[in-house]
C-alpha cells in the first residue's frame, strides 16, 4: 500500500459543496491500494502512519508523532498515487486494486485507524473530492508498505 503524507496546521474535503471530514492540527494522509495488497499491509501502513515522528518537540526536531501531539487524521482515498507514468504522458492505473478491492482495503483501513487513534476523519471513496489544507513545514512524506 501506498500513501502520501502531509503535516498540517489544518485540512478538510468537500464533496459537492459540504464538507465530509475534517482536522485541525495533523496529518492528511492519501492512501492508495494496488494490486495484490492485504489487510496485514494496510495495517502496517497504520501502524508506519501513527508513529512517525514528523511533528516538532521543544527542541525543534521531528520527533514527536500524530498520537504524540494528539493531532487528527484526514484519510482519503487516492488511487492515483498507483500511477504509472513511464509509457507517456498519459498515466495508467493498471497498478491500482481494482475498484472493489480498493474500497474494502480503505474501509479496514479506517476501521483500523478508528480503533487506534480517537481523531480520525475521512473523505468519500471515489467520490469527486476537493481537499483543502494547510501543509505545516511543508512537510509531505511518501510512505510504501510491502
Amino acid at each position: 500500500m501506498l500513501a502520501v503524507v502531509q503535516r498540517v496546521r489544518e485540512a478538510k474535503v468537500v464533496v459537492e459543496g459540504r464538507t465530509v471530514g475534517a482536522i485541525g492540527q495533523g496529518l492528511l494522509a492519501l492512501v492508495c491500494a494496488e494490486r495484490g495488497d492485504t489487510e496485514a499491509q494496510a495495517g502496517k501502513l497504520l501502524a508506519k502512519l501513527l508513529k512517525l515522528r514528523i511533528f516538532s518537540d521543544e527542541a525543534g526536531k521531528m520527533n514527536r508523532s500524530v498520537q504524540d501531539v494528539a493531532g487528527g487524521l484526514l484519510v482519503v482515498s487516492q488511487f492515483t498515487l498507483a500511477a504509472d507514468t513511464s509509457g507517456g504522458n498519459r498515466p495508467s492505473f493498471t497498478n491500482a486494486a481494482a475498484p472493489e478491492e480498493g474500497r474494502r482495503l480503505y474501509d479496514y483501513f479506517v476501521a483500523r485507524a478508528r480503533a487506534a487513534h480517537p481523531v480520525v476523519q475521512t473523505g468519500e471513496f471515489a467520490a469527486d473530492m476537493q481537499v483543502h489544507l494547510v501543509n505545516d513545514g511543508p512537510v509531505t512524506i511518501p510512505v510504501t508498505v510491502r
